[in-house]
This record gives C-alpha cells, sequence and structure tokens, in this order.
C-alpha cells in the first residue's frame, strides 16, 4: 500500500480530489488501485480489507457477527467517548468539569466492558480480528488521557499483547 497523508491543518481534506474519495471530508479513506473501489470509514475499510484479503474476519456466521458486534462498539462507543473525553481533556479551550467526568465516567465503564470480554479471550473475540484492529489505537492511549489500566487486568494484559504484534508496531508508524 501506499500512505497519503491528508493534512488536515492545511484543509487537504476538503479539496475536490479528497471529496471525492470521501464526500464527509474526514480521515481515513482508501483506493483500492486494484478494484478502483473507494471506502471512507475505518470500520468500512477494515471490513472491505478483512474481506478482501480473508483475513481477520471469521467466515463462520456466529464469530463473523461476533466481530461484527465488538466493532460497532468500537464505532459507536469507544471511539466516540474516548474521543470526546480526549478533547475536553486536551484541546478545548476552557476546561468543562462536567464534560470531562461524564466522558471519563464513560470511558471507564466501556474500560470494563472489554475487560470482561477479554478476562477468558486473548483477544476481544478470542481470535485476533478487526475488532482489536479498531479498538486497539483507543484503548492503547490510556496515559495520554491521564488514565490507567491497574482495575482492568484483562484489558491491560490485551494492550500489552496486541501492541507486541510486529503488523500492529508497523501500523501505528504510519502517519495520521
Amino acid at each position: 500500500y501506499n500512505v497519503h497523508k491528508i493534512d488536515i491543518t492545511k484543509n487537504d481534506q476538503f479539496t475536490p480530489e479528497y471529496i471525492a474519495i470521501n464526500p464527509n471530508s474526514k480521515i481515513p479513506a482508501i483506493v483500492d488501485r486494484d478494484t478502483d473501489i473507494t471506502v471512507f470509514e475505518s470500520g468500512a475499510i477494515l471490513m472491505y480489507l478483512a474481506e478482501k484479503t480473508g483475513k481477520f474476519l471469521p467466515t463462520d456466521q456466529k464469530k463473523r457477527y461476533q466481530v461484527i458486534e465488538w466493532l460497532m462498539l468500537q464505532m459507536g462507543s469507544v471511539g466516540p467517548m474516548f474521543g470526546q473525553l480526549n478533547h475536553f481533556k486536551k484541546f478545548a479551550p476552557e476546561k468543562i468539569e462536567y464534560a470531562i467526568a461524564r466522558y471519563e465516567k464513560e470511558t471507564l465503564r466501556l474500560y470494563g466492558v472489554l475487560d470482561r470480554q477479554l478476562k477468558d479471550n486473548e483477544y476481544i473475540c478470542g481470535d485476533y480480528s478487526i475488532a482489536d484492529i479498531a479498538t486497539y489505537p483507543w484503548v492503547a492511549v490510556y496515559e495520554f488521557q491521564g488514565l490507567t489500566l491497574d482495575n482492568h487486568p484483562n484489558l491491560k494484559r490485551w494492550v500489552e499483547t496486541v501492541q507486541q504484534r510486529p503488523a500492529v508496531q508497523r501500523g501505528m508508524k504510519v502517519p495520521a
């Protein structure tokens, strides 16, 4: 693959060329040069690549929908809640204690959901999947958010396990 940096500080996401790929003017997005298919939104990209490669998304219907459920949890809860916590803690022009407390409480609740799921699983759905790929970057920055995983030992173990994967290490170096 080739990485094309979209510099949002320079409004690259608003160029006509980028809007043709992603009408929502957000990152990430991909163009599959083999098929001329464009895909935007991280969950859709992960599903597309998993289906194209036959990796990280089970073919067994029950296991497949379990992975999709947890992928959707990341899309609808983990990403939005953790993102809002990060915004209000680190980037908001004024500190709004209610917002920080609300999103921190929800982040910690979601840590608990993930921790319970990981109690008997090495990875979120047993085998490494797109659910892990989607969720890991959000949880891995817990220290940046001023949080700890000390009360979530299964989640902490999972973060340590996932971060050791060579492909994850390479992926985390790709410029955002």
